[in-house]
């Protein structure tokens, strides 16, 4: 008796299902992508040939392609050409293409071309999480993460990089014509290698093309005001990623506490997360449907200008304030009891009371351009005369001889009532949500889904790529929420709610 499992010999016959449709259980989520795809008007999300053309070659149904992406992406295959292989090999694809096997071509330019209605169907999925009542509607964390782009370090720029690489040029070039002098002062005969003289000039050649080269990218700089150039992909930014930096962007994200949805998403290619708050709470707002909002975010997101937009928009944000400030305040020697935080503003003498006990007025009011505010912002300074006589003048408050200064921007009131909400046991609890909320998501995304990089070039096409991936996400959370088979009951209770309505 053998002491292992016996094997089949290969060319023994044996019967396999009847049909295709056999080969996928009841409870597989090749399924319900099947089923809610096919309930999607693709026409309306602006998809390319929803609606087939009357003359030339019949292009591949639009939904094929959308179900193929579907679950390469829920599946660590996002590559056309790998997707073109699992057409013609993976049962559970076979069965969701009924045996269509497009070429990788088109399945890249189905994605290259249908970019921008990713943010339309990921919509149509929130809305499909509303019906199921999975979403918090009172909730929300915020946060970012880097992407790798296609762009290597090499065929990156910035001015200090142009600046080293002009250098060593010059350096190589005054060195090979150096060399070729001496050559030339050698009698006739006397050279040893003269091919090395003809390598010497072609070299030089060489550098001087780099060069110019180089030197056009430095006026591009200049006459642009761009401050990096990367070439394989233009709109890929350095960013410090984890311990390093790289060319990449920035995924953000709005998350619902109570399943971890994602119920907004967006890309940028600025490398810090100042100016996301407002912009990605307030798409959070609208796509939760709600007039009330609880947006909680890490420091990185903390801005005055940010916070009070969130305020005048019916968000109340959760933000710790970095300690910045402390840090100036350290480098220029201004002891602890004379930090910013410990001068109390009165608004109703319009002063400011210094912690020495000297009543600082209002002296100039200013505007300071900014990104999001296209009149400026309003910045109020407020100092004293009473400076130059304190004890603590020049030791302990300030090294400046025209004495301190203080500063308040229109948004002040709004971030001291975020500071004494963050400080209490309410603002502590909520903050303590946004850990184990945001980072589950973007954790899953680029270790589950091993989608940490990506393919496409170019912010629009690259808001595309990642909405996808956001997209895949929240189906892996429905599907472990609700199931397969739950939610393909919840479809046939909307087709025929629809079909009650027509």
């Amino acid at each position: 008796m053998s002491g292992y499992i016996a094997s089949l010999p290969r060319r023994q016959k044996i019967l396999f299902p009847d049909t295709l449709d056999d080969y996928v259980t009841d409870d597989n989520p090749v399924r319900f992508l099947d089923a809610f795809v096919d309930s999607l008007d693709l026409a309306r999300l602006g998809f390319t040939h929803a609606e087939p053309p009357e003359t030339g070659r019949p292009p591949y149904r639009p939904s094929d392609l959308l179900k193929l992406y579907l679950y390469g992406y829920l599946n660590k295959v996002r590559s056309s050409r790998r997707l073109e292989r699992e057409c013609q090999r993976n049962v559970e694809v076979i069965w969701l293409m009924r045996k269509l096997a497009p070429d990788f071509k088109t399945i890249a330019d189905f994605r290259k071309d249908n970019v921008d209605c990713i943010r339309p169907l990921f919509q149509a999925v929130v809305g499909f999480c509303k019906e199921l009542q999975l979403l918090d509607s009172d909730r929300v964390a915020i946060d970012g993460s880097k992407f790798l782009a296609v762009n290597s370090k090499d065929r990156h720029f910035d001015p200090d990089k142009l600046r080293d690489k002009l250098k060593r040029i010059e350096e190589k070039v005054e060195r090979y014509l150096r060399e070729l002098d001496e050559n030339d002062a050698k009698e006739e005969g006397e050279v040893p290698f003269p091919s090395r003289v003809a390598n010497l000039k072609e070299k030089i050649a060489q550098l001087k093309e780099r060069q110019a080269k180089y030197e056009g990218y430095r006026e591009r700089m200049a006459r642009t005001g761009e401050t990096e150039i990367s070439l394989t992909d233009p709109d890929s930014r350095m960013m410090k990623c984890n311990d390093h930096l790289d060319l990449a962007y920035t995924g953000e994200i709005a998350v619902e506490v109570r399943n971890k949805l994602i119920v907004a998403y967006d890309v940028t290619n600025d490398a810090v997360d100042h100016h996301q708050l407002a912009p990605m709470a307030q798409s959070a707002r609208e796509a939760l449907g709600v007039e009330r909002l609880r947006a909680i975010a890490d420091k990185g997101f903390f801005d005055s200008e940010q916070i009070g937009r969130c305020v005048e928009n019916g968000i109340t944000p959760y933000v710790p304030e970095p300690e910045k400030a402390k840090g100036v305040a350290e480098r220029e020697g201004i002891a602890p009891e004379f930090y910013a935080d410990k001068f109390v503003y009165d608004p109703s003498t319009d002063t400011v009371l210094c912690p020495a006990g000297h009543r600082m007025v209002l002296r100039s009011v200013s505007t300071q351009p900014r990104r999001q505010r296209p009149d400026g912002l309003v910045i109020r300074r407020y100092a004293t005369d009473r400076c130059c006589s304190c004890p603590h003048f020049m030791t302990r408050c300030t090294r400046n001889p025209r004495g301190r200064w203080i500063t308040r921007s229109v948004y002040a009131e709004t971030v001291e009532a975020m500071r004494a909400r963050m400080n209490s046991p309410e603002g502590r609890e909520v903050f303590d949500l946004r850990k184990s909320t945001v980072e589950h998501p973007f954790g899953t995304m680029k270790r589950g889904f091993d989608q940490g990089y990506l393919l496409l070039k170019g912010l629009r096409k690259v808001t595309g790529e990642l909405g996808l991936t956001m997209l895949a996400y929240n189906l892996r959370r429905i599907f472990s929420l609700v199931g397969v088979r739950g939610l393909r009951d919840q479809l046939d209770a909307r087709a025929k709610r629809l079909a009650r309505a027509g």
